[in-house]
């Protein structure tokens, strides 16, 4: 048996080295990632002249520049208890154990195993007709067989290796995307919660118009008990605050809906934070912050998880091509077991019972009506595909920091072209209510001013939360909102 061994283990061994050596190069294009030129974007100098007291924030927790505890928080809430991203990190496990298993395949499997058969042979089977013809045959049969199989696919043409390439790349795409999902959820998170501020003051000023007036109806009333206005003058006071209390629904409907869907945004049931959401000291609009503007088009597109996972994907597609060629090669198999097989015990472990086995295996698809063509033709389309995906991908994000900047520098300036007006409008009004009260002009002019002013200070607040939304959308198409240099550079290391 000591010879067996020996025979055995040359075997195996001449077999490893003749493997590793067929197996040192994979067919398939190696994968070289593209290349992406763009000119610097045309709309920094815009952002960059913006006026704010707020220093800019670092680009990976931007949301503490906006210098507000309880958007903080929200924000915070939402990281930790999205159910969307705990899905996605969930996709990460499922991709890194595809990673692992591919890798597994390159490596040989051993098996154990043990088993015992009791058998009463039948006299009338072939084997017991002619078995029962000679002296002392028992029919009560035993087996009893212990033992190792171990088997291994050489990867005579690397389609192993690119597969487990294939699989890690695709494994990096999925962290990239979980990624993307957290830079999502906190962008979500906050213009939620941006949107909730701006309904609130909007709310606040309804309110205070509201009050003006009923105290206006209530002047118009008494002129008209004193004999100085008339009915029409009453019903148009009635009217317009009327038309004051009328928009209160329609804002409350939308306040309503942010607040659920911010309650779900950090994975809890709508209204559980209403309440903490609603207090009246904290419906205040945050100043937007200073943003940077020294990043280039390269910058972002580093950045970007989508652009990461974007090329990932491509890198993934591109294994896949070298996947489809090993098929026109012959794969090569080793198999073989240790065992020992006895009709009883006491012998079990003995030389005279030990069992080796050893086999090989050839396959090769010389002949299988272009199926394999077919494959490799499906795996360079896939690939052309993911190129256009990606290059595609680079310019929406290009698209998309272009697009913040501009609507965020153009609603700042309405913004302030509209707080200029409610001031003149505030001093028209209150000029108008003198000169009602002294007799010199009429109601109507006093409704009109009372009307524009709602109006003006309704839109300031709503451009006020809408800059700050811009500002949000200006940091996610930046890619802000995790630590992009450590994990791009652990990418690129793998």
């Amino acid at each position: 048996m000591r010879h067996f061994f020996a025979r055995t283990s040359k075997a195996v061994i001449g077999s490893l080295i003749i493997g590793a050596a067929l197996a040192g190069c994979a067919v398939g294009p190696d994968y070289v990632a593209p290349k992406t030129e763009m000119a610097p974007f045309h709309n920094t100098e815009a952002v960059a002249n913006r006026q704010t007291t707020l220093a800019a924030p670092k680009l990976d927790t931007w949301w503490t520049g906006f210098n507000d505890p309880m958007l903080e928080k929200v924000v915070q809430r939402a990281l930790d208890q999205n159910l969307t991203l705990q899905a996605s990190i969930a996709r990460v496990a499922q991709a890194r154990a595809a990673a692992q298993a591919a890798g597994a395949a390159l490596l040989p499997t051993v098996d154990a195993g043990a088993s015992y058969t009791a058998l009463h042979q039948s006299t009338q089977s072939p084997l017991g007709s002619l078995a029962s013809a000679f002296p002392n045959y028992s029919r009560d049969q035993k087996e009893y067989t212990v033992g190792a199989t171990a088997s291994w696919e050489i990867d005579l043409a690397g389609g192993l290796r690119r597969a487990r390439a294939a699989a890690g790349a695709e494994e990096q795409a999925a962290e990239a995307a979980q990624v993307g999902t957290r830079i999502t959820v906190a962008a979500d998170a906050a213009d939620a919660y941006m949107q909730i501020r701006g309904l609130q003051s909007r709310l606040l000023v309804v309110q205070d118009q509201i009050d003006t007036d009923a105290h206006l109806l209530e002047l118009v009333q008494a002129r008209k008990k004193a004999g100085a206005a008339t009915e029409r003058e009453v019903a148009q006071a009635q009217a317009l605050l009327r038309q004051a209390r009328a928009s209160m629904p329609e804002l409350r409907v939308n306040l309503e809906a942010q607040l659920n869907r911010l309650d779900v945004l950090m994975g809890v049931q709508p209204g559980t934070y209403a309440a903490e959401l609603n207090a009246t000291n904290l419906a205040v609009i945050p100043d937007v912050p200073a943003i940077g503007t020294g990043d280039q088009p390269v910058d972002v597109l580093r950045r970007r998880p989508d652009i990461i996972a974007a090329e990932r994907h491509l890198a993934a597609s591109n294994e896949e091509i070298g996947v489809a060629l090993s098929d026109y090669y012959p794969k090569i198999s080793l198999s073989g077991a240790l065992g020992f097989d006895s009709i009883t015990t006491n012998h079990l472990f003995s030389a005279k019972a030990f069992q080796p086995i050893g086999s090989g295996a050839l396959r090769w698809r010389l002949f299988d009506f272009g199926k394999v063509d077919a494959e490799v033709k499906n795996a360079r389309g896939a690939y052309a595909e993911a190129l256009a995906q990606y290059r595609e991908a680079a310019l929406k994000a290009t698209e998309d920091v272009e697009n913040a900047f501009v609507t965020l520098s153009q609603t700042e300036l309405r913004t302030q072209e509209l707080q200029e007006e409610v001031n003149a409008l505030i001093r028209a009004r209150d000029l108008s209510e003198k000169a009602y009260r002294a007799g010199s002009i009429t109601l109507t002019d006093v409704l009109d001013a009372d009307r524009q002013l709602l109006l003006s200070r309704d839109e300031l607040d709503a451009s006020k939360a809408d800059a700050a939304r811009a500002a949000v959308r200006t940091f996610r198409a930046l890619g802000g909102g995790w630590n992009a240099p450590v994990q791009v550079a652990q990418a690129q290391a793998n």
